[in-house]
């Protein structure tokens, strides 16, 4: 069973303000690319939501997966165990303050339990193909929602 890959990508114009999230699929020969926007959202919501919608237009389960992001906000919560040291204390972060964007973090737990997913921290525009396409795809959904 080949892996699929995914690399995603948020913008804001403003933080806070409209935002893009932009993802690439890549599985074997095939590639899907999609995107979407906020009027009024914020740069690491839209990182978040990026992820999860690509995460959410997987039809499979029990997969490989690998997502590439170049946002160590979301690479270090996973990696660094702050996921579950946030879960542990009721959703309040070391300052013990509620932990932002609390709804995405849980339902990209929820879909990250669907595949083996490994998140993986790229350097972003670095020129990296993909990494910038996705970087176009979120700024491009951007002027949509302006």
């Amino acid at each position: 069973m080949e892996e699929i890959i995914i690399y995603t990508d948020g913008a804001c114009s403003g933080n806070p303000g409209p935002g893009g999230w932009g993802a690439v699929l890549l599985y074997k020969d095939n590639k899907k690319e999609i995107y979407g926007s906020e009027k009024e959202t914020t740069n690491q919501r839209m990182e978040l939501t990026a992820v999860i919608e690509a995460l959410k237009a997987l039809k499979v389960s029990g997969r490989d997966v690998t997502v590439y992001t170049d946002s160590a906000y979301i690479v270090n919560a996973f990696e660094k165990g702050w996921i579950s040291r946030w879960q542990k204390n009721g959703w309040k972060n070391s300052r013990k303050e509620n932990v932002a964007n609390r709804d995405l973090w849980e339902e990209l737990i929820f879909l990250t339990l669907k595949n083996n997913v490994k998140l993986e921290k790229v350097k972003g525009h670095a020129g990296n193909r993909w990494n910038e396409r996705c970087d176009e795809l979120a700024r491009n959904a951007i002027k949509k929602a302006l």
